[in-house]
């Protein structure tokens, strides 16, 4: 029996008609990169308090970012949006020491991420690091900065959600 679109309150959300998605969320992107830029911009979009790291000064006031990791709660979701900075490891643990909902780190998935020895170096635990998550996002293809940050503010949503991406339900 097909429902009455009339009755539905996703399709209401969906037409203007009902608020949808209003819980505080933020999002964290780590390092100024043009990702990062496309992610805060559409993540805002989605709903979340946009949130810019760079540890380096220089990039920091170029951008507008924040020095360090802030403090972190139950509904934030962080992207380190280069796997190749040496502030990676501090980073990352900064973050792994709060209780932030999502943590990632952009890179290829067939190779392991450089995320892994620099946690190990500080001294970082096992089961910590084993929260980072890589890849990132759902597996679209991604090749272009604002493809990746979609892929990626896309499996945000989806992990958020307890679903598993893609056309599958």
């Amino acid at each position: 029996m097909a429902q009455n679109p009339e009755s539905d309150p996703t399709c209401d959300v969906a037409h203007g008609k009902a608020e949808g998605g209003t819980a505080e969320r933020t999002l964290v992107a780590v390092f100024a990169s043009p990702v990062a830029e496309y992610l805060l911009r559409y993540g805002r979009d989605l709903g979340f308090t946009p949130v810019l790291v760079d540890p380096d000064p220089e990039r920091a006031r170029a951008a507008g970012a924040v020095t360090a990791v802030p403090g972190l709660d139950g509904t934030a979701d962080v992207v380190v949006t280069d796997h190749h900075r040496e502030e990676l490891g501090e980073v990352l643990r900064d973050a792994l020491a709060q209780p932030a909902r999502w943590i990632g780190v952009l890179g290829n998935p067939r190779h392991e991420g450089p995320h892994v020895a620099a946690l190990q170096a500080l001294g970082v635990d096992t089961a910590d690091i084993a929260r980072v998550h890589r890849p990132v996002g759902l597996n679209i293809g991604s090749r272009t900065p604002p493809e990746i940050a979609i892929a990626t503010l896309a499996g945000l949503l989806a992990d958020r959600n307890g679903r598993p991406g893609g056309f599958h339900f």
